[in-house]
Protein backbone atom coordinates (compact mmCIF):
# COMPACT_ATOMS: atom_id res chain seq x y z
CA UNK A 1 0.00 0.00 0.00
CA UNK A 2 1.20 3.12 -0.63
CA UNK A 3 2.04 5.78 1.82
CA UNK A 4 1.04 9.45 1.48
CA UNK A 5 3.29 12.22 1.64
CA UNK A 6 3.29 14.97 4.35
CA UNK A 7 2.67 18.57 4.61
CA UNK A 8 0.64 20.16 1.87
CA UNK A 9 1.02 19.02 -2.15
CA UNK A 10 1.76 22.58 -2.90
CA UNK A 11 5.00 22.64 -1.45
CA UNK A 12 6.25 19.91 -3.74
CA UNK A 13 4.43 21.37 -6.62
CA UNK A 14 5.13 25.15 -5.95
CA UNK A 15 3.34 27.30 -8.50
CA UNK A 16 1.29 24.24 -10.21
CA UNK A 17 -1.93 25.87 -11.74
CA UNK A 18 -4.52 24.06 -9.36
CA UNK A 19 -3.13 25.80 -6.25
CA UNK A 20 -2.37 29.41 -7.70
CA UNK A 21 -6.27 28.83 -9.29
CA UNK A 22 -7.64 27.79 -6.09
CA UNK A 23 -6.34 30.61 -4.31
CA UNK A 24 -8.33 32.67 -6.85
CA UNK A 25 -11.73 30.90 -5.82
CA UNK A 26 -11.40 30.42 -2.41
CA UNK A 27 -11.01 34.07 -2.21
CA UNK A 28 -13.67 34.70 -4.27
CA UNK A 29 -16.14 32.42 -2.42
CA UNK A 30 -14.65 33.26 1.13
CA UNK A 31 -13.43 36.87 1.43
CA UNK A 32 -16.77 38.62 1.80
CA UNK A 33 -17.08 36.28 5.02
CA UNK A 34 -14.33 37.08 6.76
CA UNK A 35 -15.92 40.70 7.90
CA UNK A 36 -13.29 42.62 9.98
CA UNK A 37 -11.46 39.54 12.10
CA UNK A 38 -8.92 40.18 14.91
CA UNK A 39 -7.68 36.60 14.82
CA UNK A 40 -7.49 33.99 12.41
CA UNK A 41 -6.89 30.71 12.45
CA UNK A 42 -5.51 27.98 9.29
CA UNK A 43 -5.62 24.50 9.46
CA UNK A 44 -4.02 22.68 7.64
CA UNK A 45 -3.00 24.52 4.09
CA UNK A 46 1.14 25.26 5.55
CA UNK A 47 1.76 27.55 2.11
CA UNK A 48 0.94 31.14 2.25
CA UNK A 49 -0.60 31.19 -1.25
CA UNK A 50 -3.40 29.53 -0.80
CA UNK A 51 -4.53 32.23 2.45
CA UNK A 52 -2.55 35.52 1.79
CA UNK A 53 -6.14 37.02 0.90
CA UNK A 54 -6.66 36.59 4.85
CA UNK A 55 -3.61 38.08 5.65
CA UNK A 56 -3.56 41.51 6.86
CA UNK A 57 -2.91 43.51 10.19
CA UNK A 58 -5.17 41.01 11.87
CA UNK A 59 -2.87 38.56 13.81
CA UNK A 60 -2.84 35.46 11.92
CA UNK A 61 -1.49 31.42 13.18
CA UNK A 62 -1.05 28.79 11.06
CA UNK A 63 -1.21 25.40 12.05
CA UNK A 64 -0.29 21.84 10.49
CA UNK A 65 0.56 18.38 11.20
CA UNK A 66 4.30 18.86 9.69
CA UNK A 67 6.42 22.01 10.44
CA UNK A 68 7.12 22.70 6.19
CA UNK A 69 6.14 25.65 5.54
CA UNK A 70 4.97 27.15 8.69
CA UNK A 71 6.22 30.45 9.14
CA UNK A 72 8.32 31.04 11.90
CA UNK A 73 6.29 33.37 14.47
CA UNK A 74 2.79 31.90 13.24
CA UNK A 75 3.13 28.45 12.79
CA UNK A 76 1.67 26.15 15.11
CA UNK A 77 2.38 22.07 14.92
CA UNK A 78 -0.75 20.59 15.86
CA UNK A 79 -3.90 18.20 14.82
CA UNK A 80 -6.83 19.53 13.57
CA UNK A 81 -8.62 16.91 15.63
CA UNK A 82 -6.49 18.46 18.31
CA UNK A 83 -6.36 22.08 18.28
CA UNK A 84 -3.70 23.64 20.66
CA UNK A 85 -5.50 26.20 21.30
CA UNK A 86 -8.72 27.55 23.71
CA UNK A 87 -12.64 27.94 23.24
CA UNK A 88 -13.50 30.69 21.60
CA UNK A 89 -10.16 31.92 20.55
CA UNK A 90 -10.76 32.97 17.05
CA UNK A 91 -13.13 34.76 14.83
CA UNK A 92 -12.07 32.69 11.82
CA UNK A 93 -10.86 29.32 11.18
CA UNK A 94 -10.10 28.18 8.11
CA UNK A 95 -9.40 24.47 6.63
CA UNK A 96 -8.98 24.33 2.97
CA UNK A 97 -8.40 20.60 1.64
CA UNK A 98 -7.97 19.66 5.14
CA UNK A 99 -11.33 17.56 6.86
CA UNK A 100 -10.65 14.61 4.32
CA UNK A 101 -7.45 13.76 5.43
CA UNK A 102 -9.01 13.31 9.45
CA UNK A 103 -10.18 9.39 9.80
CA UNK A 104 -13.13 11.39 12.21
CA UNK A 105 -14.11 14.37 10.44
CA UNK A 106 -16.82 14.97 12.92
CA UNK A 107 -14.32 15.31 15.37
CA UNK A 108 -12.57 17.52 13.11
CA UNK A 109 -15.08 20.09 12.49
CA UNK A 110 -16.05 19.84 15.61
CA UNK A 111 -13.00 21.60 16.73
CA UNK A 112 -12.80 23.90 14.23
CA UNK A 113 -16.45 25.10 15.46
CA UNK A 114 -14.83 25.03 19.29
CA UNK A 115 -12.28 27.27 18.92
CA UNK A 116 -14.49 29.96 16.61
CA UNK A 117 -15.70 33.09 19.42
CA UNK A 118 -19.58 33.27 18.93
CA UNK A 119 -20.20 34.91 15.86
CA UNK A 120 -17.38 33.30 14.27
CA UNK A 121 -16.80 32.09 10.35
CA UNK A 122 -15.76 28.56 9.48
CA UNK A 123 -14.27 28.72 6.22
CA UNK A 124 -13.79 24.99 3.97
CA UNK A 125 -12.96 23.34 1.62
CA UNK A 126 -13.28 19.60 0.60
CA UNK A 127 -12.73 17.71 -2.69
CA UNK A 128 -15.96 16.23 -4.55
CA UNK A 129 -17.80 13.56 -5.07
CA UNK A 130 -16.88 9.90 -4.35
CA UNK A 131 -17.27 8.58 -7.19
CA UNK A 132 -13.95 10.36 -8.59
CA UNK A 133 -12.40 8.37 -6.12
CA UNK A 134 -9.32 6.94 -7.75
CA UNK A 135 -5.04 6.50 -6.23
CA UNK A 136 -4.49 10.25 -5.98
CA UNK A 137 -6.61 10.12 -2.93
CA UNK A 138 -4.92 7.41 -1.99
CA UNK A 139 -1.58 9.03 -2.51
CA UNK A 140 -2.84 12.16 -0.58
CA UNK A 141 -3.89 10.50 2.41
CA UNK A 142 -7.49 11.32 1.72
CA UNK A 143 -10.27 9.03 3.67
CA UNK A 144 -13.36 10.28 1.54
CA UNK A 145 -14.79 12.90 -1.19
CA UNK A 146 -18.10 14.92 -0.18
CA UNK A 147 -21.37 15.76 -2.12
CA UNK A 148 -22.21 19.23 -1.15
CA UNK A 149 -24.90 18.24 0.89
CA UNK A 150 -22.97 15.54 2.79
CA UNK A 151 -20.11 18.53 3.65
CA UNK A 152 -23.51 20.95 4.59
CA UNK A 153 -24.85 18.33 7.19
CA UNK A 154 -21.51 17.56 8.09
CA UNK A 155 -21.00 21.38 9.50
CA UNK A 156 -24.61 21.75 10.74
CA UNK A 157 -24.35 18.47 12.60
CA UNK A 158 -21.67 20.34 14.68
CA UNK A 159 -23.86 23.01 15.32
CA UNK A 160 -23.07 25.66 12.48
CA UNK A 161 -25.19 27.95 10.51
CA UNK A 162 -24.22 27.49 6.56
CA UNK A 163 -23.59 30.68 4.90
CA UNK A 164 -22.97 29.63 1.58
CA UNK A 165 -21.91 26.40 -0.06
CA UNK A 166 -21.19 26.12 -3.44
CA UNK A 167 -18.98 23.65 -5.94
CA UNK A 168 -15.76 24.91 -7.15
CA UNK A 169 -13.60 24.11 -10.73
CA UNK A 170 -16.45 24.00 -12.25
CA UNK A 171 -14.85 25.37 -15.64
CA UNK A 172 -12.56 22.45 -15.55
CA UNK A 173 -14.37 19.79 -14.55
CA UNK A 174 -14.53 17.75 -18.02
CA UNK A 175 -10.92 17.51 -17.61
CA UNK A 176 -11.21 16.53 -13.93
CA UNK A 177 -13.20 13.71 -14.86
CA UNK A 178 -11.50 12.26 -18.35
CA UNK A 179 -8.20 11.94 -15.47
CA UNK A 180 -10.05 10.85 -13.13
CA UNK A 181 -11.54 7.79 -15.46
CA UNK A 182 -7.65 7.26 -16.76
CA UNK A 183 -6.46 6.95 -13.73
CA UNK A 184 -9.38 4.26 -12.96
CA UNK A 185 -7.98 2.33 -16.13
CA UNK A 186 -4.30 2.95 -15.56
CA UNK A 187 -3.60 3.90 -12.05
CA UNK A 188 -0.28 5.67 -11.44
CA UNK A 189 2.95 3.46 -10.06
CA UNK A 190 2.92 2.92 -5.98
CA UNK A 191 4.60 5.69 -4.50
CA UNK A 192 3.87 8.11 -7.54
CA UNK A 193 2.56 11.38 -6.18
CA UNK A 194 3.25 13.21 -9.57
CA UNK A 195 0.70 15.72 -10.37
CA UNK A 196 -0.23 15.85 -13.86
CA UNK A 197 1.93 17.89 -16.23
CA UNK A 198 0.75 20.30 -18.14
CA UNK A 199 2.48 22.88 -20.67
CA UNK A 200 2.94 26.63 -20.38
CA UNK A 201 0.13 27.09 -23.14
CA UNK A 202 -2.31 24.73 -21.12
CA UNK A 203 -1.58 26.61 -17.77
CA UNK A 204 -2.34 29.50 -19.72
CA UNK A 205 -5.50 28.47 -20.89
CA UNK A 206 -6.37 26.18 -17.33
CA UNK A 207 -6.40 29.40 -15.32
CA UNK A 208 -8.15 31.56 -17.41
CA UNK A 209 -11.04 29.41 -17.29
CA UNK A 210 -10.65 29.52 -13.58
CA UNK A 211 -10.03 33.39 -13.56
CA UNK A 212 -13.69 33.56 -14.85
CA UNK A 213 -14.93 31.01 -12.79
CA UNK A 214 -13.55 33.78 -9.98
CA UNK A 215 -15.58 36.35 -11.44
CA UNK A 216 -18.78 34.35 -11.55
CA UNK A 217 -18.49 32.59 -7.67
CA UNK A 218 -18.78 35.89 -6.81
CA UNK A 219 -22.63 35.98 -7.92
CA UNK A 220 -23.74 32.88 -7.50
CA UNK A 221 -23.28 29.42 -6.62
CA UNK A 222 -22.10 26.39 -9.46
CA UNK A 223 -24.06 22.94 -9.24
CA UNK A 224 -20.65 20.92 -10.15
CA UNK A 225 -17.13 20.84 -9.99
CA UNK A 226 -14.17 18.63 -8.27
CA UNK A 227 -14.42 20.98 -4.89
CA UNK A 228 -16.53 21.54 -2.94
CA UNK A 229 -16.80 25.53 -0.55
CA UNK A 230 -18.37 26.33 2.29
CA UNK A 231 -18.61 28.64 4.56
CA UNK A 232 -20.42 28.77 8.10
CA UNK A 233 -21.13 31.12 11.08
CA UNK A 234 -21.08 30.29 14.86
CA UNK A 235 -24.37 31.14 16.09
CA UNK A 236 -24.05 34.28 18.55
CA UNK A 237 -25.73 33.23 21.23
CA UNK A 238 -24.07 29.95 21.26
CA UNK A 239 -22.66 28.97 24.57
CA UNK A 240 -18.50 29.12 25.21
Amino acid sequence: MSVAQPGSSSLRHEGYWWHRARTDLLASVMAPHLASPARTLDVGSADAPSVGWMRGARQHVALDLFPDGLEPGEGVVGSATELPFGDATFDVVSAFDVVEHCADDERAVAELGRVLVPGGRMLLSVPAYQWAWSDHDVQAGHHRRYTRSGIVALVEGAGMQVLRSTYAFGGVFPLFAAERLRRRVRPAATGDSRLPEVSPRVDRALMGVCRAEARLLRRRDLPFGSSVFVAALRPPSDAT
